[in-house]
């Protein structure tokens, strides 16, 4: 399996306030990009995989919206998530 529970605290020892903390918002962020970016390997490997690819979009769509929320309530923090993830808009 390629997301651990190890690797989860990890993601939110980084980015969220404390490994325990899966709510906040650049941790939510975090790992769906970690989540993303292994979903582009795969697929990148395997074309064809359709459940795979509409799992991928949904994904990015709910990492938009929380980077939307990030983006209304708290510039500062958007752009340092931004920054640190190297995600583009």
């Amino acid at each position: 399996m390629y997301l651990t529970t190890e690797k989860k605290k990890e993601i939110f020892k980084k980015f969220g306030k404390s490994e325990t903390d899966t709510g906040s918002t650049e941790g939510q962020i975090a790992l769906f990009s970690y989540r993303i970016n292994h979903l582009s390997d795969h697929l990148k490997k395997n074309a064809k995989d359709f459940n795979t690819e509409r799992s991928l979009v949904r994904l990015v769509g709910k990492r938009r919206s929380l980077l939307d929320y990030l983006k209304d309530n708290d510039i500062e923090r958007y752009r340092s998530i931004i920054k640190e993830l190297g995600i583009r808009k």
